[in-house]
């Protein structure tokens, strides 16, 4: 979860965030200062990034030595995936210098990546942009470093290991990719994409008038449904939508990050007939009778799982569903959840209201989400937390008074953003019934990743990290005062630090 300056306050969450009763009687969240969180956060991070600096300067990692290497490797419990089972990624330069080092035998480990400068810091972990050793290719990853004995005292280490699971399952276009995963004897590490466009609140913030157009906003939504719509059909709630967590690739389109407060649970993928369906709300989707219902196991596929057939019987030709095409309904609608997780701004009524919630909030959040990206602002925010939580509850849905917004995107945002989930639009038929809004007329789902996106960020200069490399790591480890990381901005906004990236990975 973000904590950066200028960026809102992320809510802390309750010790323990997954489902249990211990944390269904007291669902206010702690209540910790902002400062007193980067007081925290900065202690672990300032010891883990000179760990990170001794490491890389140990003779022990002596590329010149790759015996003495490959021992301190293989003595890191690392596991890789591979790019067979992740069909999306196909070509991607990083799957294939990763699977040429285990081609020769490495086990990837903490050493076999050379830290280049640190991204940003959550409330987990931090992020350090870091370049692969002894590959065939130069490659560039993200790597997140969690501190084991920080997470232990801080119950969050369930939240660490739900984040590696959910990323080893993960296979789409708009979702992060984990290449490796690993500890040694005091940290945690992911091996992720690094995505050099930084994130859509930084990118909104740049905008006249600090809010994007629609037709910009229409395009990032859109990908952003793909990427829940996806996330549902594997039982996952994700929890923590924001542009905080939206980051932008160098090709311009988007990568959902941050899967530490994300909720897993079954899910059941069912055909229903198109043609019973209402795209308006004006009455429910008629599901297939028993004999024509395709349910089963399924695999992640480049947009969403396949769904494989459990038996010859459910096999049925298009003939069958009467000359209309079966829509896929894979809403995880059963799962309740009684944590109290988020960002005030973006929680959902019935997580405040401590009713239990499920995949209804992600709905919310994606309405909150739209909502601040053509308005350049929430629209529940108070004066403080408490007056903010006030308002999501007991306010109604308002618009700027000149707003140029069009009138369908204001009915998909009131749709979503229904304080009553059964009511709320995707409650039961999910990203599906979304689709259909006139809002995202003329998006062409299948071929999205040929758009235009409708903004590519500036190629990054790896050569200024590689030419500094002692020189920046021990600048950022050193500058753990909120004074110090106040300078740092302000150097960034004045283009006087190039070797500053204006963004934070989380």
């Amino acid at each position: 979860m973000l904590l950066q300056t200028g960026n809102k306050i992320v809510s802390p969450e309750t010790s323990h965030h997954r489902d249990s009763a211990s944390n269904s009687s007291n669902h206010k969240p702690q209540q910790q200062t902002r400062k007193e969180m980067h007081r925290e956060i900065d202690q672990n991070t300032k010891m883990m990034g000179e760990d990170l600096i001794n490491k890389e300067t140990s003779p022990i990692i002596n590329q010149n030595n790759r015996s003495v290497h490959n021992n301190m490797s293989s003595r890191s419990n690392s596991s890789e995936s591979t790019s067979a089972n992740k069909p999306h990624t196909g070509g991607d330069i990083r799957w294939d210098a990763v699977n040429y080092l285990k081609s020769r035998g490495i086990k990837l480990g903490i050493s076999d990546f050379r830290v280049l400068k640190r991204l940003g810091y959550g409330d987990i972990g931090s992020v350090y942009l870091v370049e692969l050793k002894g590959a065939n290719k130069t490659t560039y990853f993200a790597m997140k470093v969690m501190d084991k004995a920080s997470l232990v005292s801080r119950n969050k280490l369930l939240r660490a290991q739900t984040e590696r699971e959910i990323l080893s399952q993960l296979d789409h276009p708009f979702l992060p990719t984990l290449y490796s995963h690993f500890e040694t004897d005091k940290f945690y590490c992911l091996v992720m994409e690094f995505c050099s466009g930084g994130n859509l609140y930084s990118l909104r913030q740049k905008q006249p008038n600090k809010c994007f157009t629609e037709d910009a906003a229409r395009f990032f939504a859109s990908e952003v449904l793909l990427a829940l719509e996806y996330l549902h059909m594997l039982g996952i709630v994700y929890r923590d939508l924001k542009p905080e967590n939206v980051l932008v690739r160098d090709d311009g389109h988007i990568m959902l990050s941050d899967f530490d407060l994300s909720l897993r649970c079954s899910v059941n993928p069912t055909l229903v007939k198109s043609s019973s369906v209402h795209v308006n709300g004006g009455g429910t989707a008629g599901i297939i009778d028993d004999d024509t219902v395709v349910q089963g196991c399924y695999q992640p596929s480049a947009f969403f799982p396949r769904i494989l057939q459990s038996s010859k019987k459910t096999r049925k030709s298009k003939s069958d569903f009467d000359g209309s095409l079966p829509e896929l309904m894979a809403e995880p609608t059963n799962v309740k959840s009684m944590s109290f997780v988020g960002t005030h701004e973006y929680l959902a009524p019935e997580i405040i209201r401590n009713e239990g919630h499920g995949s209804a909030v992600d709905w919310w959040t994606f309405g909150i989400f739209i909502y601040e990206l053509l308005h350049g602002a929430t629209p529940f925010k108070g004066q403080g937390n408490k007056a903010t939580l006030y308002n999501v509850i007991g306010q109604p849905l308002r618009f700027p008074e000149h707003s140029q917004v069009s009138s369908t995107a204001k009915d998909l945002i009131k749709g979503l953003l229904v304080k009553e989930p059964q009511k709320r639009i995707a409650y039961k038929r999910g990203a599906t019934e979304i689709k259909q809004h006139p809002f995202f007329e003329g998006v062409n789902w299948a071929l999205i990743r040929g758009e235009t996106p409708p903004h590519l960020p500036e190629p990054v200069d790896f050569s200024c990290y590689v030419r500094k490399e002692k020189e920046s790591l021990t600048a950022l480890t050193a500058a753990v005062t909120d004074g110090e990381k106040k300078k740092m901005c302000d150097k960034a906004k004045s283009g006087s630090d190039p070797d500053y990236i204006d963004f934070e990975y989380f």
